[in-house]
């Protein structure tokens, strides 16, 4: 049985445009994915906050968020996460800045759920943990931090008269006032 000409370059193009579009379909990337924050978290009791923090780590990977705290104090490991806002703007200093509103949520087999709401500004993250189990609060955290390495440092301009000397030559000398 042979297949006819039109027949086989009406399939060449059929599977040329499907894979056109799955590549042209590929995911953005996870704006958080294996970036990790030292944070304090803080118990808050009758709505006042207490007054011993607890240091702590947050990681991320894959989708998924993990905290040490959490780990050996309710046995919640790695927590899937939705970012539910992401944007760009800029502030006062005409500079881009990325903001991020994220949820993650899980709950294991004794009913007990966890929810950890946080937003991220560039380096520093803020939020809050609250364990529930049977619909009723049993914890509630709040949390502030900045990622692991601080703040980025920033490129300084160089003076352009540097960029113009020739190779050898020495950089002019400051003038005394």
């Amino acid at each position: 049985m042979q297949i006819k000409v039109p027949v086989k370059i009406s399939l060449l193009i059929l599977f040329s445009f499907y894979t056109f579009l799955s590549v042209a379909q590929t995911k953005e990337k996870d704006p958080l994915n294996k970036r990790k924050f030292n944070i304090s978290l803080g118990e808050v009791k009758d709505g006042a906050p207490q007054k011993k923090v607890q240091p702590d780590k947050i990681e991320f990977k894959n989708g998924r968020i993990f905290s040490d705290f959490i780990n050996q104090k309710f046995g919640f490991k790695w927590i899937k996460y939705r970012i539910e806002r992401d944007s760009i703007y800029t502030d006062s200093t005409d500079t881009e800045v990325r903001f991020l509103a994220v949820e993650a949520t899980a709950t294991d087999e004794g009913n007990q759920t966890i929810i950890i709401s946080f937003n991220t500004v560039e380096w520093d993250i803020e939020g809050t943990v609250k364990i529930t189990k049977n619909d009723k609060l049993k914890k509630y955290f709040d949390f502030v931090g900045r990622e692991k390495g601080g703040k980025p440092k920033k490129n300084k301009k160089k003076d352009p008269k540097d960029k113009m000397r020739m190779e050898g030559e020495e950089a002019p000398k400051p003038k005394k006032e």
